[in-house]
């Protein structure tokens, strides 16, 4: 390979993938752009993933756990209130009264002893489903697809600090099992997921005249019709009022999730529950869709996938995420374009990306985000294996932590957010540097991996360090390693 393709391969591993690996540039040949087009038509399915319980059945094991764990709790409560009323005498003396609050101390310790008793299974089974996604990132040999994964779960995110057993089940099952494919059935897939409807306070959302609504007095949550509308398909400021979020609000009414205490096999599961859903038409974006079921969300949603703002936004942002904080013009029109010829083919997308000139004639300047640059670090060296425990740990250090956005509009994509945890990220690579000593090289790395395609400056550098450890973090946190 010459060097212009050498180049232009660890380029695309940085741009579009999740950075070089051992063998990686040598296998991208001198064509990066057809190896990347070509790695979409690889399964995306993760076949570890069987063993992985579905999001259904995380929530009812959480639920059950939760239920065993209050039984236990009045059950030791129960216990200590009758030890106490067995020894109370009608009138104490000062030792008694001391004695009831040791005994009520003692209640308050057996109650805690009893919920620890039964531990929590939502943070093993995030753990699980953390591993099995970052071990992708890391085996891929591109990682092209995995990105685009990555972006959609962003933008169509959830937070685990709210629904903590679904947050990687659903991201296989409705976001990875649609990242390559029409983006109307990702939309149909995200928003019917359990996760979401439970993230974005839709499960008691009911309308003002439905039965549930006329019956308990509770009223309608505009969360999931605003974020849909919002951060999901048209964007910001794309001529849609508070009437319509209302409507599209009142549309969404029903969608809900089984309660696991009601059905152990479906608990979790989703559901169209009439007696929540405001009946009657409604009109939304001009259109009037007069469905009485679950189908009248369905069709507003595809009416917002096929909406020419949305076609606009889904490429602004997926410029914006792979190629640059101010995307050209070209590129995103060219995006946007292709989504509407395609009809949201998501897939078609993607080529279209990469097989487009602007997408590569800017210099690697873009900032990685915590994650694609502790990825990137750890496939440099070869490692193919995490500690998930550690890993989601540096995450959560360098601000952000797996699955956790802080708001529905996801983790941020420019630099402005990112530059002040750098320093951080020193912290990580020196610790990272540490444990992988004795088996990774620096030079190699700088050689093979990345066929020497690393600014002369970082080379000096890496030479002049007093120690491997020390070279490896070096190299670590180079511009090389940053930005992409």
């Amino acid at each position: 390979m010459s060097n212009s393709a050498k180049a232009e391969a660890v380029l695309a591993l940085q741009r579009f993938g999740m950075g070089p690996r051992p063998g990686s540039i040598a296998a991208m040949g001198s064509d990066p752009r057809g190896a990347l087009i070509a790695e979409l038509d690889r399964p995306l399915a993760l076949a570890e993933a069987a063993s992985l319980p579905s999001s259904a059945k995380a929530f009812r094991t959480v639920a059950d756990a939760n239920a065993r764990r209050t039984a236990r709790v009045k059950q030791a409560q129960q216990q200590a209130k009758k030890q106490q009323m067995a020894a109370a005498a009608p009138a104490m003396s000062e030792d008694q009264a001391q004695g009831q609050v040791q005994d009520k101390d003692a209640a308050e310790t057996a109650a805690r002893q009893a919920a620890d008793a039964v531990p929590d299974p939502g943070r093993p089974m995030y753990l699980q489903e953390a591993k099995l996604r970052t071990e992708a990132a890391l085996a891929a040999e591109i990682g092209f697809a995995e990105r685009l994964v990555w972006f959609w779960s962003n933008h169509f995110c959830i937070s685990a600090n709210k629904i903590q057993s679904m947050s990687g089940a659903y991201e296989r099952e409705a976001v990875r099992a649609n990242a390559l494919g029409r983006f109307v059935d990702l939309l149909l897939a995200v928003e019917g997921h359990p996760a979401m409807l439970f993230y974005l306070d839709n499960l008691e959302s009911m309308g003002a005249n439905s039965i549930a609504g006329i019956n308990r007095s509770r009223g309608l949550n505009e969360n999931i019709a605003r974020e849909i509308m919002e951060l999901h398909t048209l964007g910001v400021r794309t001529g849609y009022t508070q009437d319509d979020v209302i409507s599209f609000a009142n549309v969404m009414t029903g969608w809900t999730l089984v309660p696991p205490g009601a059905d152990p096999q479906h608990g979790g599961e989703f559901t169209f529950n009439p007696r929540l859903h405001e009946p009657g038409g409604q009109t939304v974006l001009g259109k009037r869709y007069e469905q009485e079921d679950a189908e009248q969300g369905r069709a507003v949603l595809r009416d917002l996938a096929a909406h020419p703002a949305t076609s606009t936004h889904v490429a602004t942002k997926l410029a914006r995420h792979f190629v640059a904080d101010e995307p050209p013009p070209a590129l995103v029109e060219h995006l946007a374009r292709t989504f509407r010829d395609t009809e949201g083919d998501l897939k078609q997308v993607a080529i279209a990306m990469v097989s487009s000139d602007e997408a590569w004639r800017g210099p690697p300047s873009k900032l990685k985000r915590p994650g694609e640059w502790v990825v990137g670090m750890v496939r440099a060296t070869g490692i193919t294996q995490v500690d998930p425990v550690l890993y989601t740990g540096g995450q959560q250090l360098l601000g952000e932590p797996l699955w956790r956005p802080s708001a529905p509009k996801g983790y941020p994509d420019d630099e402005a957010s990112w530059i002040d945890g750098v320093g951080r990220r020193l912290d990580v690579a020196n610790n990272f540097a540490e444990h992988i000593t004795g088996m990774a090289d620096p030079q190699v790395i700088i050689e093979d991996v990345f066929a020497s395609q690393i600014a002369p400056e970082v080379k000096q550098a890496v030479g002049r360090a007093e120690s491997r450890q020390q070279a490896l973090a070096l190299l670590f946190m180079s511009v090389d390693f940053q930005r992409r």
